[in-house]
């Protein structure tokens, strides 16, 4: 069985803002009726990736929501002074359970 290829309207991109806000957008997707929702992140923003996920998991959802697959890694990003410098990276695939 192919696996499917995540489509921009299920993923979620972690960064500046508070945690609350992206929770909001999960549970948006999911009450959408969106089965996968990967939520990504780089850098200093990964930690608030995963209070995401978990604040989803355990306080929202709690059962309806697992978490399929993790994905980390790195990629080089140019900084604004012309330095190359790796960033860490973390995809957190969550599934809704049937």
């Amino acid at each position: 069985m192919a696996e499917a290829t995540p489509h921009a309207s299920n993923i979620v991109l972690v960064g500046k803002k508070p945690v609350m806000n992206y929770v909001i957008a999960v549970l948006t997707l999911i009450h959408q009726g969106v089965k996968e929702v990967v939520v990504k992140a780089r850098g200093r923003a990964i930690s608030k990736a995963v209070d995401t996920v978990e604040i989803v998991r355990n306080r929202f959802l709690p059962g309806k929501v697992e978490i399929e697959k993790i994905d980390i890694g790195s990629q080089t990003v140019t900084n604004p002074n012309g330095r190359e410098t790796r960033v860490s990276t973390i995809e957190i695939k969550l599934k809704v359970k049937e």
